[in-house]
């Protein structure tokens, strides 16, 4: 097993190494992709059995180390006795050398010879008083071997515990030398096995290029303050067909440091400006006498001391205050930060758009400016300069960079908790799905279909990775020159392969980290059964075969049925 092991991860490095050195010819990325896969079959193969074998391992050094435990309890008790025994033993042997000495002394000294013991006066006594005494010597004679015997059985299972203890102790290390090394195995195999799947599920260079310009053409809102919609919640609107499923993102697809909806419904809880930053920024500290004459300038032409520029951001609404100025304060001082730390303290320009900051010429005034005022001169500090203090409209519950739930109570148990303890659950762009189809009531559901077709094509794909060039947008001409497959031609193209091919879908599973917020697993259940992708394998290419412009934009989706 070890010797497969070494050859399959070295038969992985090789792999790799090719991919990425021909990664532009098309023809070998999809040999390669395929000899990935088998690959990584026989790794899981081997690491699945390695599982096996270390975990009878454990339970069986378990059982040893219990067992050595009882034993080395087991000695201790022997060696007590042992030594009550030898005091005994001690005892028993004094008593008998005085008895002894008594008796023969008296036998030594008295010329009582047999004809005198039977002619004296009371013969009766005499005799009683030899048989008693030659009987005490009889009985300490007998008590001393009871002894020896029993302290000699003690010494000899001392012994023998020992010698079991020093066996088992032998053993122990063995096992416990192999349980690590298949433990290391075990994660070495896991590791490369997740290198694999990643590999294996990565689309194209060209695919993947495509994808980012179709969510970059959804116009992903990043700031709070404006009144772009971007996506919608489908869920009471008629498309026109039934049944019908739909893809609905958590937040925009940013999720790194402060989560403007969040800040807001942070301060609605009572909590003040300082603490919102400490839980987005938390490796971070708060310096408030920085140098207020930095000048800035931007792309535009625009220049100005540090807090000239901060008071003219419009990056969050000017009524979100509710009685309570934290959030724009934290807003305000985290603006102030991202612009220190992109231009290097002034010494390059920032740009003016959702790129950088939401940057207009005028001041924003009214809330805005007081909170820009109350907060003067304050930065958050990363070492020695101002932070890169990232932040977005909405992260749908989650803080990516720190990996954690953004909420109220602990972490959420399931989405309806994740939905009613969420800081940033008021957002419109909390939990929506993304695009739409104008024939379709302008909405992004699916028909059973559709949802059936792009399983489909990842079937297809792990099947056979050179057919990958065919699986973009039927409703749109290929982007490249090639050919795309349609339904019916992916599907014949599978039972070609072997497989059955799914028609129809009729119910959808979920499986989430709701500690981190991702979508783990999603599981499909239909005409040909039921399987199961990884959140990001089933994302991916959603993303490249889903009509018109329906995408999936953030790590964290779940799916509605109707």
């Amino acid at each position: 097993m070890r010797k497969l092991l070494f050859i399959l991860i070295l038969t992985v490095f090789y792999f790799f190494s090719v991919f990425f050195v021909l990664a532009d010819e098309l023809a070998d990325i999809n040999h390669q992709l395929e000899n990935l896969q088998r690959t990584f079959n026989d790794i899981k193969k081997a690491a699945d059995t390695n599982e096996v074998a270390l975990a009878n391992l454990n339970k069986q050094l378990g059982q040893i180390k219990a067992k050595v435990a009882d034993i080395e309890a087991q000695i201790d008790k022997k060696e007590i006795e042992v030594k009550q025994g030898e005091q005994i033993l001690s005892y028993q042997k004094e008593l008998l050398n005085e008895r002894a000495r008594s008796y023969y002394k008296n036998i030594s000294k008295s010329t009582l010879s047999l004809i005198t013991l039977l002619t004296a006066e009371n013969l009766s006594t005499s005799l009683k008083n030899f048989v008693y005494q030659k009987s005490l010597v009889d009985e300490d004679r007998k008590t001393i071997i009871k002894v020896v015997t029993y302290v000699n059985n003690l010494e000899d299972k001392k012994v023998s515990l020992q010698s079991e203890k020093e066996r088992l102790s032998t053993l122990k290390t063995d096992i416990d030398k192999q349980s690590q090394f298949l433990a290391g195995e075990v994660a070495s195999a896991r590791k490369y096995q997740g290198e694999l799947q990643q590999k294996i599920a990565e689309l194209t260079a060209k695919q993947q290029q495509l994808i980012n310009q179709r969510l970059a053409s959804l116009n992903i809102p990043r700031s709070a303050g404006t009144s772009a919609r971007g996506c919608s919640d489908d869920r009471g609107v008629d498309p026109g067909f039934s049944p019908r499923l739909a893809f609905f993102t958590y937040g925009a697809p940013h999720r790194k440091g402060m989560n403007q909806y969040g800040a807001w419904g942070r301060a609605k809880d009572g909590q003040n400006e300082e603490q919102i930053l400490q839980a987005y920024y938390p490796n971070m500290s708060l310096k408030k006498d920085y140098d207020q004459g930095v000048q800035i300038s931007t792309t535009t032409g625009w220049s100005g001391s540090i807090e000239e520029y901060v008071k003219r951001i419009y990056e969050v609404p000017d009524s979100w205050t509710d009685n309570n100025m934290a959030v724009l304060k934290a807003q305000a001082v985290a603006a102030r930060t991202y612009a220190l730390n992109v231009t290097g303290n002034g010494s390059k320009q920032i740009c003016t758009t959702e790129q950088c900051q939401v940057f207009q010429s005028d001041p924003k005034g009214d809330n805005w400016e007081q909170a820009v005022n109350a907060t003067v001169g304050w930065v958050l500090m990363d070492g020695g300069g101002a932070g890169f203090t990232q932040y977005a409209s909405t992260h749908g519950g989650y803080i990516l960079n720190l990996g954690k739930f953004d909420g109220r109570v602990g972490n959420p148990g399931n989405f309806s908790e994740l939905n009613e303890r969420a800081y940033d659950k008021e957002s419109p762009w909390f939990y929506c799905d993304w695009g739409s189809r104008a024939n379709y009531n302008k909405t992004a559901w699916l028909k059973a279909s559709e949802v059936a077709d792009i399983v489909n094509v990842i079937l297809l794909a792990r099947a056979d990775s050179s057919t990958g060039e065919h699986f973009y947008q039927t409703d749109k001409s290929h982007p490249y020159g090639g050919e795309i497959w349609n339904e019916d031609r992916v599907k014949q193209e599978l039972r070609n392969r072997g497989t059955t091919p799914y028609n129809s879908i009729s119910d959808v599973g979920i499986s989430a980290d709701l500690n981190g917020g991702s979508t783990s697993s999603i599981n499909f259940s239909g005409d040909a059964g039921s399987i199961s992708f990884s959140g990001s394998e089933f994302k991916n290419w959603f993303n490249l075969r889903a009509p018109a412009n329906i995408q999936i934009v953030g790590p964290l989706y779940n799916v509605e049925k109707q």
